[in-house]
């Protein structure tokens, strides 16, 4: 069963996407586990989450989604500039935040000396465009990633192009040229992981233009799961919500197969995905998981990276054993989890209201 967008359900923004916030907090953790494994063990045959490094095309969805919903009735009155100072107040500190802790983690990285083969205006630069989202991939010894310091603001730099688009552009168009886009975006995106044979790309210097495909088509396509009033009304819960997202995470990884499936699950099961958890109903007991899941998604996902770079370098230093592995990797983790929401709770709230009331920015 669908619900209109008219239904006074929808009018419930908190309660009614409470287990999205739980889904994309899960994703997150997903993202930071596939990282630490993608060290421990190279191969992505030999890793258990081989596959989350779609998580970033599920953020992609779930952000058109969310912007559509909450912007689609009130972009034109609110104006270009305005919906920017928003969206840059949502984003930005943390931005800044990791940037400085990207910094300090590439300067005193305790198991390696990497920083000094670059010049002071090189770091200083690195630091720059992390900080105004600007590519500047200088590092060969860490795979050219479009952003050292922090290499997963690579998603963020093309979900600022997306929100540029929704303003200018996307939030005027009819469904039917929605459609369209959506379409030619869905063929891009098969070029893409054909010629790839996965859709892992956008990080670097050789697959920086995958990230543009793949967020086209998945902001529009959810977009399109909101326009199109594909709300599906169940009671699945955030438990069997949380197992439907993570077993996409979880499948193996076969190089004959992985690009057809990343584009299934891309193209159709993460909005399918999207559809059923602004559907589905939340016990109030599960309530403050999803908050906690949705408050540390976005600062876990940005601050986690620099303190990977340090795990590479001590596994290249101290080459341990893989039993030792198995220990630190959980321990990391669950510290990350823990620093993400100190972040979240002292620095990113607290500045995010500060500027708001600084600019005065409207809410929303």
């Amino acid at each position: 069963m669908c619900l209109r967008k008219s239904d006074p359900v929808l009018l419930k923004t908190k309660q009614h996407f409470e287990i999205l916030d739980g889904l994309r907090g899960i994703a997150a953790v997903a993202v930071v586990i596939f990282h630490f494994m993608e060290i421990a063990t190279p191969d992505y045959h030999d890793n258990f989450i081989a596959h989350s490094y779609l998580a970033v095309d599920f953020f992609f969805c779930l952000s058109g989604f969310v912007i559509a919903y909450a912007y689609d009735n009130k972009a034109k009155n609110i104006g270009t500039i305005q919906f920017i100072k928003l969206r840059l107040i949502r984003l930005h500190p943390l931005v800044i935040i990791c940037s400085v802790l990207g910094l300090a983690a590439f300067l005193f990285d305790p198991f390696s000396d990497l920083h000094a083969k670059f010049s002071s205006i090189q770091v200083f630069l690195m630091f720059l465009s992390s900080c105004l989202l600007i590519p500047y991939p200088i590092v060969p010894e860490r795979y050219f990633n479009l952003f050292h310091l922090n290499p997963p603001t690579w998603s963020l730099f093309w979900e600022y192009i997306a929100n540029i688009f929704y303003i200018l552009i996307l939030f005027k168009l009819r469904n039917k040229i929605l459609w369209l886009l959506t379409i030619i975006a869905a063929i891009a995106l098969c070029f893409e992981s054909y010629r790839s044979g996965y859709l892992g790309v956008g990080w670097g210097v050789d697959n920086y233009l995958g990230g543009g495909f793949r967020v086209f088509y998945s902001f529009l396509a959810g977009m399109l799961v909101y326009r199109s009033s594909w709300i599906i009304k169940n009671r699945l819960g955030f438990i069997l919500m949380s197992v439907l997202l993570a077993i996409t995470f979880l499948i193996p990884f076969s190089d004959k197969t992985n690009w057809i499936l990343d584009l299934f699950l891309v193209i159709f099961y993460f909005p399918f995905l999207v559809a059923l958890g602004a559907g589905s109903s939340l016990s109030a007991s599960q309530s403050n998981i999803c908050k906690f899941l949705g408050d540390i998604s976005y600062p876990l996902y940005m601050v986690h990276y620099p303190f990977i770079w340090i795990f590479l370098s001590y596994v290249e230093e101290a080459k341990p054993a893989l039993n030792q592995l198995e220990i630190i990797i959980p321990i990391g983790v669950l510290l990350l989890i823990v620093l993400a929401y100190f972040i979240v709770v002292f620095l990113d709230i607290p500045l995010r209201k500060y500027l708001k009331e600084r600019f005065s920015v409207i809410k929303v």
